[in-house]
């Protein structure tokens, strides 16, 4: 099968983009960022905008038969404008791509945030709920409209099988991501009185789950999990790192400064309220089993990462 990867030089995107091509895919990738030694794995990155001419070119002349979406960026690492753009514009042109040149399979990798972090939400989320909260961090709304719009394509495009995939945390090697950048320094900000559930996966077994929901050829909307979830601050304490529970107010005054995660004010309700989501049915449709148990995949991202040896705060 010839699989393009938009979104290809990120982290898990490259694992995927490895085990495919092991398992005996074609596989090729769109994105603006480089990865210098993807030709020595056979594997052709394509750099550029997946908004512009270039992607749309790729579409044409590589032909591909299924496309793993993953060009998009996280809540607060892009200024708000641009990360729209990248979201949710980013998101319209592959499905165009996809429409326009005969691609039979799309899979669009996003967040469990999705479902927003609020005191009087479910304890575990099904695919059919609602996202909530986005009054609270309108960072997401964006992430969100994405998700959305891939979700039309399951009756818009009827000859596209899609499949909207929503993942949780995820830790591993070289540790990077939401979750492990959130823990990179020695002390991490929690907030008082407060200790969410979260939802914590190796990234070797996301990758196992995006392999067999494209292998699968599943067609919905899916979350996806690992281990049963845990305490933030046992995830915080078997990292090595020491939790700091500070009033909100506090907190919300310190964040970005004194060595502290740059987040925003609404972030702050990730860390008070869980988001935990049902896996039924990505099960059901997959067989999925994960290989990596919490406790290992927090031992991964404590070698990996190790605690920073001195730096104020941090």
């Amino acid at each position: 099968m010839r699989v393009l990867i938009p979104g290809i030089a990120g982290g898990i995107a490259r694992k995927l983009a490895l085990r495919l091509k092991l398992a005996g895919h074609d596989v090729a990738g769109v994105d603006i960022r480089p990865w210098e030694n993807a030709r020595e794995a056979g594997i052709e990155v394509f750099r550029g905008d997946v908004r512009k001419r270039v992607a749309e070119d790729v579409f044409r002349r590589w032909r591909p038969e299924a496309v793993v979406h993953m060009a998009t960026v996280t809540a607060f690492t892009v200024p708000g404008a641009e990360r729209g753009r990248i979201n949710l514009d980013g998101t319209k042109a592959v499905f165009d791509h996809c429409a326009t040149h005969g691609v039979k399979q799309l899979l669009f990798v996003g967040r469990h945030t999705f479902y927003g972090a609020a005191p009087d939400s479910p304890l575990y989320h099904s695919e059919d709920e609602p996202p909530r909260a986005l009054e609270a961090i309108p960072e997401l709304a964006d992430l969100v409209a994405a998700d959305l719009y891939a979700a039309t394509a399951l009756w818009r495009l009827p000859e596209v099988t899609t499949g909207v995939l929503r993942l949780p945390y995820t830790l591993g090697a070289p540790g990077t991501g939401t979750l492990a950048s959130f823990l990179k320094g020695r002390r991490v900000p929690l907030v008082l009185g407060y200790d969410p559930l979260f939802h914590v996966m190796q990234e070797e077994d996301v990758v196992t789950a995006l392999q067999l929901a494209l292998e699968k050829k599943v067609r919905g909307i899916f979350n996806i999990a690992g281990p049963a979830p845990i305490p933030l601050s046992v995830i915080v304490r078997e990292t090595g790192r020491m939790g700091i529970p500070l009033p909100s107010r506090v907190l919300s005054f310190l964040l970005g400064r004194a060595g502290f995660p740059r987040l925003s004010v609404g972030a702050l309700d990730h860390l008070r309220y869980p988001i935990v989501v049902d896996n039924r049915r990505f099960l059901e449709a997959t067989g999925f089993e994960f290989q990596h148990s919490v406790a290992d995949t927090l031992r991964l991202y404590r070698e990996a990462a190790p605690v920073p040896v001195s730096g104020g705060w941090l």
